[in-house]
């Protein structure tokens, strides 16, 4: 059983504690996703798997029957060209051992979560983790529903499970946690700059106006 803490500095994110698993985000799911729009959800997938990268936090990808549903989406899949996702057949992905297997084998206890569906693909593993010895946090805009109420049922059962719903732009910025770090900060404000809808523009904005000689 976890033994997270629900505040505190503890409570918060770090790319040392992480581990990040990216599931099911295939065109099978992306057809049938209706509580978000599409091309959202795959904007933050994709800015979360960059983050990821940047931050040097161990990412494990998966996908259920690609044969059939479609391999993962390119954009993610871009991010880290040389892995191969993991293929399954159960529908719960923490019931498939290699998964489990690889997020144990990174040593991280903080386990992220996004995925098509969020009442299937990504509540049964959040669900089944949080029992388990992991704090598990969902990453709910970078995840999607058949409907708004089934996505919104399951961000409530993942949260009575003791799951931790947030959003990406929130986990990257408690990886970052402060601008000082210059190694990932102009890495980070490039992430933001193409995936953070009018944050994005607005701080690419910002460099303009701080680049104008007045």
């Amino acid at each position: 059983m976890s033994t997270k803490s629900n505040n505190g500095l503890d409570a918060l994110l770090t790319p040392e504690e992480s581990v990040l698993l990216l599931i099911d985000h295939q065109p099978f799911q992306v057809a049938n996703l209706n509580s978000h729009e599409p091309s959202i959800v795959v904007n933050n997938a994709v800015g979360l798997a960059k983050a990821a990268k940047l931050f040097d936090v161990p990412t494990i990808l998966t996908t259920v029957l690609a044969e059939r549903g479609g391999h993962l989406i390119q954009g993610i899949q871009d991010v880290f060209p040389e892995q191969k996702p993991i293929d399954r057949t159960l529908i719960n992905t923490w019931e498939d051992e290699r998964v489990v297997e690889a997020v144990r084998a990174t040593g991280r206890k903080k386990v992220i979560m996004a995925g098509l569906w969020t009442e299937i693909c990504v509540a049964m593993p959040a669900i089944q983790a949080a029992g388990e010895d992991f704090e598990v946090y969902a990453v709910t805009d970078a995840s999607g529903g058949v409907s708004v109420e089934a996505h919104e049922m399951a961000v409530r059962r993942m949260i009575e499970a003791g799951v931790t719903p947030l959003n990406w732009l929130a986990v990257v910025a408690e990886w970052q946690r402060d601008w000082a770090r210059e190694e990932t900060a102009s890495g980070q404000a490039e992430i933001l700059v193409q995936h953070g809808g009018a944050s994005g523009v607005a701080f690419a904005w910002e460099m303009q106006l701080l680049a104008t000689q007045l």
